[in-house]
């Protein structure tokens, strides 16, 4: 009689087991789609220099997913050629299963001088503050220096060359805007500078001390801070 009700109870739970397993087997969701994500392919370059007042035209960008086109919507900034600065255009598209995806391109507007006649351009710039420079701080993308409404007076975008907006990557708020430099002669680098800049959000007031050019490419000032920061920078013009 032992031996029946183990043999019984030994049945009884192998089919309590099977008939778990069953259930799970059936009401398992299993996934068997495939997702193609919006694939991008940009005419022309991700960035892009013109000449102020030179007509833009965009070149475009098509998307497809698993090789059929899909459309393509366009945000972001609208290219003004006749004012200065830096635009971001964007691109983005959705799939059929409703994820989307972006691509950007940058257009800057450019006042483009020679350093002969005057300052205006786009330049990289490498900095040393206090003496300490590095790889952070070198080739960094982009200053602009345009010619003001004054014949002769030039502005530049950050008096002290892009060092926590670009080099640390803080952003815009942290420039030192307003500088301008006023050409008296530039032949014999006879400058004379605007009064002091605050920094952005860190605030205090920066006063540029030294301004001289080498043409054709090389822009050179030193920059103080009243928060105990020299900027010795470099710019280097952006041949396009």
């Amino acid at each position: 009689m032992k031996r029946n009700i183990i043999k019984y109870l030994t049945i009884f739970i192998f089919l309590g087991v099977f008939t778990s397993c069953e259930k799970n087997i059936i009401t398992a969701d299993i996934n068997t789609g495939i997702t193609y994500y919006p694939k991008f392919e940009m005419a022309g370059d991700g960035v892009m220099f013109i000449d102020l007042g030179e007509t833009y035209t965009d070149p475009g960008v098509t998307a497809t997913e698993n090789g059929v086109d899909i459309p393509v919507e366009v945000t972001g900034d609208i290219v003004n050629p006749d004012v200065i600065g830096k635009y971001v255009v964007i691109y983005s598209s959705v799939n059929a299963d409703g994820y989307a995806g972006t691509v950007e391109r940058v257009v800057w507007v450019v006042d483009n001088g020679d350093l002969t006649s005057g300052l205006s351009g786009i330049y990289t710039s490498t900095i040393v503050r206090n003496e300490v420079g590095g790889s952070a701080y070198t080739d960094l993308e982009y200053i602009l220096i345009w010619e003001t409404e004054t014949a002769g007076v030039f502005m530049l975008s950050d008096a002290i060359g892009g060092y926590y907006d670009l080099g640390r990557g803080y952003g815009a708020d942290y420039r030192a805007e307003g500088m301008t430099i006023t050409v008296n002669d530039l032949s014999t680098n006879d400058f004379t500078y605007g009064g002091s800049v605050g920094v952005g959000t860190f605030g205090g007031l920066v006063d540029m001390t030294a301004f001289s050019v080498t043409a054709p490419s090389t822009i050179n000032f030193t920059s103080n801070w009243d928060a105990g920061y020299e900027f010795v920078v470099t710019l280097t013009k952006v041949q396009f």
